[in-house]
């Protein structure tokens, strides 16, 4: 870009900021005189809750509308690509809110609403991720009834992914962030512009949010907020493998690997107890840290203190897969390497921290 050009554009990134933080005011404020917007009774009683009290969850509204307000500065030759995903990312994000607004909606729902729209995109760009750095598997996703479905899987896993992380305040925003700009600077380095700005701005709608997040929780991003960021986040690294070839797929992952490891490791945790694999736990990552913190640190009841400081401290882990990425954009088989290093010290770090917090129950 030239000089006059990124200025213009960093402002831009200012104006999605501010109407992302000014609509989350909005949000805050008017929940105070409509009780639905205020969160439902049994939020802070949940299974899987991680926070004392009724807080909005409709920060999607906010991430949703400074996406939609993006549409202004989208590179010209996008606008009508760039409108019409909007429109289908409209899909998961109505859905998301009915939950949000208390309406109940099943998960099952939530990734249905997730599939159709990524078909929806598909069928838009006549396209879908062909390649996975192998070129025997990437023979196979070559034909639509192996490709598609794959696409499908991955898009829905992010996205779900992102829901499944966002229960201590900042973590969801902060790895949405660190995403974007990896894949940003990913797209940069392919000299695949479009990617560039659309991914930066993802990152700027979210940082206006995150300042209302974190660390006191005063706003959440709900299903459609979470649903919503994933959905676009995915999709954002599929367009940089559809049109930077020499970016490694396993790069793009590295950039949303914490969403996609915690729900691999739901998956395989759910299945070996004989869960639904739709039921909520609080055996995610994010819980075990709190937890820890908790009773090896602060004490029981300072929920308020232990939810921003698990942030903080799982920050460091998740933003290295990302800086790996942006480092190994390149390099297909480094990439996979370290992916596979990133799995076994995710997996093995879950293993110990659940063995030391049942050590220490057992203990008088």
């Amino acid at each position: 870009m030239e000089i006059d050009k990124i200025q213009l554009f960093e402002v831009h990134l200012l104006y999605l900021a501010l109407v992302s933080f000014i609509l989350c005011m909005a949000l805050i404020v008017l929940a105070r005189t409509v009780p639905r917007l205020r969160g439902r009774a049994g939020d802070a009683t949940a299974v899987q809750a991680m926070h004392v009290g009724l807080t909005p969850r409709v920060g999607g509204v906010a991430i949703f509308g400074a996406l939609a307000f993006s549409l202004f500065f989208a590179p010209e030759a996008l606008v009508r690509q760039y409108a019409e995903f909007i429109i289908a990312t409209a899909m998961i994000f109505v859905i998301g809110l009915r939950e949000d607004l208390g309406f109940h909606v099943s998960p099952r729902i939530r990734l249905l609403a997730v599939v159709i729209a990524s078909l929806i995109v598909i069928a838009l760009i006549g396209d879908w991720l062909r390649s996975i750095g192998w070129p025997f598997a990437d023979q196979l996703l070559s034909y639509w009834f192996i490709g598609i479905p794959f696409t499908l899987l991955i898009t829905a896993g992010v996205s779900n992914g992102f829901n499944l992380i966002d229960g201590v305040n900042g973590l969801a925003a902060v790895t949405a962030i660190g995403g974007a700009i990896s894949i940003a600077l990913i797209a940069q380095q392919a000299n695949y512009v479009p990617t560039v700005v659309l991914s930066m701005m993802l990152a700027a709608v979210v940082v206006g949010f995150l300042v209302l997040n974190y660390p006191f929780g005063w706003i959440f991003l709900g299903d459609a907020g979470a649903y919503t960021i994933g959905f676009v986040l995915s999709w954002l690294g599929i367009a940089t493998l559809l049109n930077a070839p020499a970016v490694s797929p396993w790069a793009i992952l590295l950039t949303m690997f914490w969403p996609l490891a915690d729900t691999l490791l739901a998956m395989y945790r759910r299945n070996r107890s004989n869960r639904g694999a739709m039921l909520p736990d609080r055996l995610h990552m994010h819980q075990l840290i709190m937890r820890g913190i908790e009773i090896r640190i602060l004490g029981r009841n300072r929920r308020h203190l232990s939810n921003p400081l698990t942030t903080a401290a799982l920050t460091p882990f998740v933003l290295a897969p990302p800086i790996a990425g942006t480092l190994l954009w390149d390099h297909n088989l480094a990439a996979f390497c370290v992916v596979i290093m990133f799995l076994g010290l995710f997996f093995g770090f879950y293993t110990f921290a659940v063995g030391a917090i049942r050590k220490n129950r057992k203990r008088p």
